[in-house]
């Protein structure tokens, strides 16, 4: 069965390159120099939906309409740089999430509402992220509040710092409960966060001994978590020597964040990762393209520029990165309320994307979630068919949030042909093959026999028909 759902998600994602760009972007000063649209490779509609997906949860007809006036150079410097009000949302969520830490369902709801509503939707994309690179499980750590100070942590630095992130984390007391590693003393030096730090965090498997690990413990020894919170017990602290990566002295735990950000290893693995995650997991990067990025990034771990200089080049506007990634179901499901500029009910929301794989506050692994195909299997493709079918409903769970007519007409398509139109840019930017948009009254009025109940309105009945392809699952 699941073969049977990767194919059609295969040949969404099947567009051939051209010869003469698959040449170029062998060279990484093309492939990572500043696209700037020309009549081979025009700014279009379908080129400012890509990028709304990737730096963003999917955009508003008006965010569409916008980036296609204002062109891909300041569409990203808006979505890198959003106006100052910002701030003022940021510390009016804060407290929010702050009066709402008494359970992690109520912090899921919050940051759900967070994403939908905020005016910087990249920084909250690059904290769901780190969430899954620094993966905690609530299910382990059992402290709402330590929960929501990771997260808070995590939104800190997401487009910051990784050198003030990884430091964080390795002082971070839901971290260290939930590796076990909440008490590491002299006697007895706890490897749990040493291994993880190198093998998951940072190097990667390979680039490390089993001696490194031990010996990065001992460095670590006298930190503690006692009573929900972070203690330092000097006696307990090993201060002989040691050696770890090739490196030897006397080292604390901050030396240790040190050692691993010198190693090149670090700063590919990084890169390998945000690479997947904004650009591309079907192609993967080879040794030339990381050389230079590797390089540069790890003077100084600035995510920020890392990020811009990703969604600024040729490489991430060429068919290499177009629908290049299965969207995870937070995106999913944010791409079709954002669309229809509405609000549900996050709390609702929250339990529906986990019985869809994504449980947030609680990553299934150390590894967080592994993503791509593993998103698409029977039960989850089912689970996204119905999530689409009740949030375009106009009633039950999400009550009558969501109206596509109500939005099309608000922006100037009242006809049946021009609201079906707009909905097709709306969400796929009109980029479909032909033979699938011939398809597609029969799939609405498929639709529309499988217990579409309010769905049988044919405006919500033709959105769940498009939210439901094969290309809407792709970013």
């Amino acid at each position: 069965m699941v073969a049977k759902i990767d194919r059609p998600v295969a040949h969404a994602q099947s567009k051939q390159i051209h010869p003469a760009v698959s040449e170029k972007l062998k060279d990484p000063a093309w492939a990572w120099s500043a696209y700037k649209p020309d009549t081979q490779r025009p700014w279009t509609l379908a080129q400012a939906g890509h990028l709304y997906r990737r730096a963003a949860f999917g955009a508003t007809w008006d965010q569409l309409q916008q980036a296609l006036s204002d062109g891909p150079k300041l569409t990203i410097y808006k979505l890198l740089l959003p106006q100052d009000f910002i701030k003022a949302f940021n510390r009016t969520y804060d407290e929010y999430e702050t009066s709402a830490a008494g359970s992690t369902d109520s912090l899921k709801a919050w940051w759900l509402r967070r994403m939908i509503l905020t005016p910087h939707p990249l920084l909250e994309k690059m904290t769901l992220f780190w969430h899954s690179h620094f993966a905690i499980n609530n299910a382990k750590v059992k402290n709402a509040r330590l929960m929501q100070k990771n997260v808070h942590l995590l939104r800190s630095q997401a487009l910051n710092s990784f050198q003030a992130l990884l430091k964080g984390i390795s002082r971070d007391p839901a971290m260290l409960i939930w590796l076990g590693a909440e008490a590491n003393r002299k006697a007895r030096p706890n490897e749990n966060f040493a291994r993880t730090l190198m093998e998951t965090f940072t190097l990667g498997p390979g680039n490390f001994t089993e001696k490194d690990v031990q010996e990065a413990a001992r460095a670590f020894t006298g930190w503690f978590v006692l009573m929900s919170r972070l203690r330092y017990i000097p006696r307990e602290h090993d201060d002989n020597i040691k050696q770890i990566l090739g490196q030897k002295g006397n080292f604390t735990g901050d030396d240790v964040i040190r050692i691993v950000l010198e190693q090149q290893a670090t700063a590919k693995m990084l890169l390998r990762k945000l690479y997947r995650w904004l650009i591309s997991e079907t192609e993967e990067l080879n040794a030339e393209l990381i050389a230079p990025l590797a390089k540069s990034f790890a003077k100084d771990y600035n995510i920020f520029k890392l990020v811009e200089k990703m969604l600024r080049s040729n490489l991430f506007f060429s068919p290499v990165a177009y629908r290049r990634r299965i969207k995870c179901p937070v995106e999913f499901a944010l791409g079709i309320i954002k669309g229809l500029e509405g609000v549900v009910s996050t709390t609702q929301l929250a339990k529906s994307l986990a019985d869809i794989g994504q449980n947030l506050y609680h990553p299934p692994t150390v590894k967080g979630w592994i993503g791509g195909r593993h998103w698409i299997n029977s039960a989850t493709m089912v689970g996204r068919h119905n999530l689409a079918l009740a949030l375009l409903q106009g009633s039950g769970p999400y009550g009558n949030k969501l109206n596509p007519r109500a939005v099309a007409r608000k922006h100037g398509f009242s006809t049946t042909e021009s609201t079906a139109r707009f909905l097709l840019d709306l969400f796929l930017q009109g980029d479909l093959e032909s033979g699938v948009r011939d398809t597609l009254p029969k799939i609405a009025k498929a639709s529309a026999g499988a217990g579409g109940g309010d769905l049988v309105e044919p405006v919500r009945r033709f959105t769940h028909a498009i939210v439901t392809l094969p290309e809407f699952q792709l970013a």
